[in-house]
This record gives C-alpha cells, sequence and structure tokens, in this order.
C-alpha cells in the first residue's frame, strides 16, 4: 500500500542534505534513518548544491549578527 505524500520542511531539507553531503553515513543509511527514499536525498543534495552560491551573491553573509566590519 503506497502511503500518503508527505511535505517535508524546508530546514529538514537543509539537514538530510548537509548530512549527505557530510558522508559520515549512507544514503541508504541516512534514508533508513529519517524513513525517506534514498532518491529524496539525492534530489535535496543536489538542490542546496545547485543553490549554494546564492548565499553567498553580492557579499551578503544573509546575516546582519555576522557581518565584520575593518
Amino acid at each position: 500500500m503506497k502511503r500518503p505524500r508527505r511535505n517535508h520542511p524546508p530546514v529538514f531539507k537543509a539537514i538530510v542534505a548537509l548530512q549527505a553531503l557530510r558522508g559520515d553515513k549512507t544514503l541508504a543509511e541516512l534514508a533508513r534513518q529519517h524513513d525517506i527514499h534514498p532518491n529524496q536525498i539525492t534530489t535535496w543534495k543536489s538542490q542546496l548544491l545547485e543553490h549554494a552560491p546564492e548565499l553567498f551573491a553580492n557579499g551578503h553573509s544573509g546575516s546582519a549578527d555576522s557581518e565584520h566590519h575593518i
């Protein structure tokens, strides 16, 4: 029986994608740990890598607290 479609929050996706990039566990281990399909992790990891440069665009760090003035 097919389970209903789940909508994971962006923070969860980012955490799982970062865990996959870290490489401490295999995709199969992460998938089992988080109860998701390994292909989903691969998709989130690709999305993270694709959009990572946007975080550093225009010299913005994303947080006023982390700005350093010399």
